[in-house]
């Protein structure tokens, strides 16, 4: 997420969520005692069977995809989609074939943004009760993180999320959970399946993004465990979901199923054993990452701790496994900086990499989206990603395995991007935290 240095000290939710969309390398959080916890699965959480949610409502039929007139050209402009009704944005999207977006709000609401409009009522309200919510949106880079609509969602109205649990006297927790849609297709139930849940040692690192790639499987972004440097070395253990990005089978079990080709299928699964869930490893902190929807390549924006911000990319073709370089590679650098003799063999690098000082108040990766829609067919195949500090959008298309024509954008996208977001039709959006805004890019011709 982002905002390097920690905002523990401020005490308005403002400041909290700048900290949330934060590296926050060099901050601590958890106290010596904070040891490395494992992971569990989330059956051990699950709520009793008939709290499962049932079938889904009826097809939301009604929300068409909007479609537009073609513009040449590479210049670039934002119009502003919604700019009031929404609190704390940290994510937008929209389920396949369906011409409304959703936007994901911190502490635990997801709205509707249709023809223009914030719905009041949110399509569903983690944030309640007030007095005991099941977000905790308290802390720096906690709260309602992601969310991911079912590749099915018009057929099935699943929909699935990922947030960090309030800890009532009890220990801080990521789950991942299931809901589905009502017989009103703008209201959700509110009954929940959760599907995954593990410890989170420390507040931040906590990732949070939720995405289906082609294959039909959910795929989850796991944090390090948070602190300095990775001081539980969460990131090169492959015996904790810790540092990693995961990847199970919703469809095949009951929560899940551990897909056949994942690297780790047959492991026994004992304490120090891989984790079956795991895809890859050597993530600090895979704040958000997405699927080109025409070649299925994988893009990850991994925040970097003092130094190098990274984007990573897994080319569809891969058959899992890889180790991104955390915490014994910053970027392409050894880690700590100065460390002499790291080996980079049997690593994954990025495929781009900005330092910190690149342009001014570089600090934290956005992570993006490869442009597939049909509005701006020059930019096709462009990846957009940016800075959280220096609100820079860059850019670059990814061809034999690299980053090419990398550019830095001369269009105010706004400021503290959190996140990109796609539309069903493949149009990308942008939500800014400060103010609470969500933009659409469009051509120069007709932006705002």
């Amino acid at each position: 997420m982002h905002a390097r240095q920690s905002l523990t000290r401020l005490s308005l939710l403002v400041s909290c969520l700048g900290a949330l969309l934060a590296g926050c390398g060099d901050d601590g959080g958890g106290g010596p005692d904070a040891a490395r916890i494992d992971a569990s699965p989330a059956a051990d959480a699950a709520p009793p069977p008939d709290a499962a949610p049932p079938d889904a409502g009826p097809r939301p039929d009604g929300f068409p995809v909007t479609g537009c007139t073609p513009t040449s050209g590479t210049e670039l402009s934002t119009e502003i989609v919604a700019d009031s009704g929404l609190d704390f944005p940290v994510f937008v999207t929209a389920p396949p074939g369906d011409g409304r977006l959703f936007v994901v709000e911190k502490c635990g609401a997801i709205k509707i943004i249709e023809d223009g409009v914030v719905n009041p009522t949110p399509f569903l309200n983690l944030g309640l009760p007030v007095d005991n919510p099941p977000v905790d949106c308290g802390g720096d880079e906690e709260g309602l993180l992601g969310m991911a609509f079912h590749p099915d969602y018009a057929d099935n109205g699943r929909f699935f999320v990922n947030y960090i649990e309030q800890p009532i006297g009890g220990p801080r927790n990521t789950i991942v959970a299931e809901y589905r849609v009502s017989d009103d297709p703008n209201l959700a139930r509110t009954d929940e399946k959760r599907i995954l849940s593990f410890r989170q040692p420390r507040e931040n690192h906590n990732a949070g993004m939720l995405a289906f790639g082609p294959d039909g499987y959910l795929y989850i972004g796991t944090g390090d465990g948070g602190g300095s440097n990775d001081p539980d070395d969460n990131g090169q253990d492959t015996t904790t979901l810790l540092g990693s990005m995961l990847r199970i089978d919703v469809d095949g079990g009951d929560p899940y199923a551990i897909p056949t080709d994942n690297p780790y299928a047959d492991s026994a699964n004992g304490v120090d054993d891989p984790r079956p869930e795991i895809w890859a490893i050597g993530l600090r902190n895979p704040w958000r990452y997405s699927f080109d929807r025409e070649t299925g390549d994988l893009y990850i924006g991994d925040v970097g701790q003092r130094e190098w911000e990274e984007i990573d990319v897994q080319p569809a073709t891969s058959t899992g496994g890889e180790n991104y370089g955390w915490n014994e590679f910053e970027g392409t650098h050894c880690f700590p900086e100065g460390t002499a003799g790291c080996d980079p063999a049997g690593m994954t690098m990025p495929v781009a990499e900005y330092a910190h000082d690149e342009l001014p108040n570089d600090k934290s990766v956005s992570g993006g989206y490869v442009y597939r829609g049909a509005c701006m067919p020059d930019i096709q195949g462009w990846y957009f990603y940016a800075d959280y500090g220096s609100h820079a959008v860059r850019s670059f298309e990814y061809s034999g395995g690299q980053a090419q024509n990398n550019r830095v954008l001369s269009v105010d996208f706004g400021q503290n991007i959190v996140s990109f977001g796609e539309d069903a039709a493949g149009e990308l959006y942008v939500v800014n935290v400060f103010p609470h805004r969500i933009r659409k890019i469009v051509p120069a011709s007709t932006g705002q």
